[in-house]
């Protein structure tokens, strides 16, 4: 039963997004609050995170305008970018700026220099979000919620905050994922006792939110 709710809210997650209209976007903060509840990441950051996503993609969009096709991901102050942009340039710029953002720490630079992706190419590429999250929770041995998941082009970028045995059970789970052609592997390795101890902070500020 807690393996189905995970999945459905782990695809909700993924899928809700790309929806329109004002039901959609109700049920996505649900998800969203439900998930942030067990992340390993302080409120405080899992916000900074959400405002240099905003951010981020605010001011590289001012200025690339709708020549590029641009995702940004923030975990733990530190920005995956993906997606196509129309030459080096551009990439560089859209790297600058976003190292610029107030708060960032890092810059994971995995952007394209090419045309920018389909609408069939972005929806495949969140149905195997959607698949990777899922088998995440069929696996049993990580908590998924500690894992993020991009994929664009076919590729796999996992982000979060793991132990080396959770990292290769996620590694392992994303790679042999249908419709993935790589993973890239962006995730923060903490000790046992340090995962433990997030896990009990976490667990604390949330029951003392109730």
């Amino acid at each position: 039963m807690k393996k189905n709710l995970l999945a459905a809210l782990f695809i909700g997650a993924a899928v809700l997004p790309s929806l329109q209209g004002c039901f959609p976007a109700i049920a996505a903060g649900v998800t969203t609050g439900v998930l942030a509840a067990v992340d390993r990441r302080s409120l405080g950051t899992q916000t900074e995170d959400e405002s240099i996503e905003w951010k981020s993609s605010s001011r590289v969009s001012e200025k690339l305008g709708d020549k590029a096709h641009l995702n940004f991901t923030s975990f733990n102050r530190k920005v995956l970018m993906t997606g196509e942009v129309p030459s080096a340039e551009a990439k560089a710029e859209a790297e600058r700026i976003a190292t610029g953002v107030v708060n960032v720490q890092g810059v994971y630079n995995e952007l394209t220099v090419g045309p920018a992706s389909s609408f069939s190419d972005r929806s495949n590429d969140a149905f195997v979000t959607s698949k990777i999250k899922s088998r995440s929770v069929d696996s049993g041995k990580y908590n998924p919620v500690h894992v993020k998941v991009v994929t664009e082009a076919g590729v796999a970028f996992l982000l979060g905050m793991v132990t080396q045995p959770e990292a290769d059970s996620a590694i392992n789970v994303a790679r042999t994922t249908a419709g993935v052609k790589k993973v890239v592997n962006l995730l923060e390795i903490i000790t046992p006792a340090k995962a433990r101890e997030l896990d009990v902070a976490q667990s604390s500020n949330t029951n003392q939110q109730k």
